[in-house]
């Protein structure tokens, strides 16, 4: 159903209805065995970065790229980002093969526009700025800027890596759903400290390493945050979907409602001039933006883009053998489960270990420590998964330029800003 026709809605919805639809559609269990990636690029002109774009030459390269035979999905952000997101694949190499592909046709038919890609978590040159005028993002900015600033930041100058990966077994084990979830949650700190990679936005330095983070943490948390964890996925997520703040609701005519603190439970019980349908449902939960989301799979959204044509693959890596091979999975989980005293009972990001991996990266040491562990985990665990050599000495440079030193791609650019401090000013 495209954004505007609202006129055939569905079924109304009952609370035990959405506790149960959602359980059922957002944990399907199972062996573990389909990888995907999600992929957002800043888009620029090569030699002037700063240069606005204007949205009638952003469209004409997007038409183009639309005619290209890609088996990626290809979408563009508010702010003009381009988006590939992968079909789920049956094996690591099979997702990289494809993806790679992919970048190298967008990368080509590009270029001919005299534009290109780059992978930061944030614009580190232009202010946000919005190209898309389209209800569901008049909506969005209006719920968001009730928070502040840091919602149009978000929408329109930043970008990630997300990695996509089955829910899990049903059964308890290092691959059960319940165990990955809150591996997913713990181990997300240490994926965002290790692949910091925004320390600017809009031209200066913010003194963050993950900026892309800092944005996230300052948007509504029942929009930007996890469930507690503490509870059954299932049950938690049901309660956060009914308890979240609705987004909008959707008209034929004129603008979107966009309403103020009205929850889906609220709006069930008569909060809103109608009441809430399969289809409403169904678009509240793609208005949910928390660090890891249960869509049948678990999407985990809280890596910044990396820099390079390939820097994408050690993140896709990593990640997938952390999940996915038993052995590197309990290694990963024992490595990262100290950490959760330290994040207390706030959910992520709004804790004080997410935002200590946002703000100083692996200059933490405990993150560092858990981070080495981690990645030497994946190290050991990639050949098993029959990557190719390019993608294991991908991981292998990474480890040793940044994770055993302390390091993120964040402080390359800080050390250029800072000569004398190596990457480790941290400004409040």
């Amino acid at each position: 159903m495209s954004e505007g026709d609202c006129t055939n809605l569905g079924e109304l919805v009952t609370e035990p209805e959405v506790e149960a639809l959602v359980r059922g559609i957002c944990f399907k269990t199972g062996p573990p065995g389909t990888v995907g990636v999600e992929l957002e690029w800043i888009v620029h002109e090569p030699h002037r970065p700063r240069l606005p774009l204007a949205p009638e030459r952003l469209d004409a390269a997007y038409v183009a790229l639309r005619a290209l035979p890609l088996r990626s999905a290809l979408t563009v952000e508010p702010g003009g980002q381009l988006e590939l997101s992968s079909l789920p694949a049956a094996t690591l190499t099979e997702c990289v093969s494809a993806m790679r592909a992919d970048l190298t046709a967008v990368r080509t038919a590009l270029r001919d526009h005299g534009l290109v890609l780059s992978g930061h978590g944030t614009d580190p040159w232009r202010p946000p700025r919005r190209v898309l005028r389209q209800p569901r993002y008049d909506a969005l900015e209006a719920s968001l800027d009730r928070a502040g600033p840091a919602g149009r930041s978000m929408m329109c100058s930043s970008a990630s890596v997300q990695v996509c990966l089955d829910a899990g077994y049903e059964e308890p084990g290092p691959l059960g759903h319940g165990r990955r979830w809150l591996l997913a949650h713990l181990l997300g700190a240490v994926l965002v400290a290790a692949f910091a990679n925004s320390p600017m936005l809009s031209g200066r330095s913010t003194g963050w390493r993950s900026t892309r983070q800092l944005l996230w943490e300052r948007i509504d948390s029942g929009r930007s945050g996890a469930p507690p964890l503490r509870a059954e996925p299932r049950a938690a997520w049901a309660r956060h979907v009914l308890d979240a703040p609705v987004m909008c609701v959707r008209s034929d005519e004129g603008p979107w409602q966009v309403p103020d603190g009205l929850s889906f439970r609220e709006w069930i019980r008569g909060g809103a001039p109608r009441p809430p349908t399969r289809s409403d449902l169904d678009y509240h939960l793609t208005t949910l933006f928390p660090p890891v989301r249960p869509r049948g799979h678990l999407e985990l959204r809280m890596i910044d883009a990396q820099s390079g044509d390939d820097g994408w693959l050690v993140p896709l890596a990593v990640t997938t053998a952390l999940f996915d091979d038993p052995h590197a999975a309990e290694t990963a989980y024992r490595a990262v489960k100290p950490l959760a005293e330290r994040a207390g009972p706030l959910p992520a990001p709004h804790n004080p270990l997410w935002r200590d991996a946002a703000r100083i990266g692996l200059a933490d040491p405990e993150l560092r420590e858990a981070a080495t562990a981690c990645f030497t985990a994946a190290l050991d665990a990639l050949p098993r998964f029959g990557v190719d050599e390019g993608v294991r000495r991908a991981v292998a440079d990474f480890t040793h330029r940044y994770v055993v030193r302390g390091r993120c791609p964040a402080d390359d650019a800080l050390d250029l800003l800072h000569p004398t401090s190596q990457g480790r000013t941290v400004r409040s």
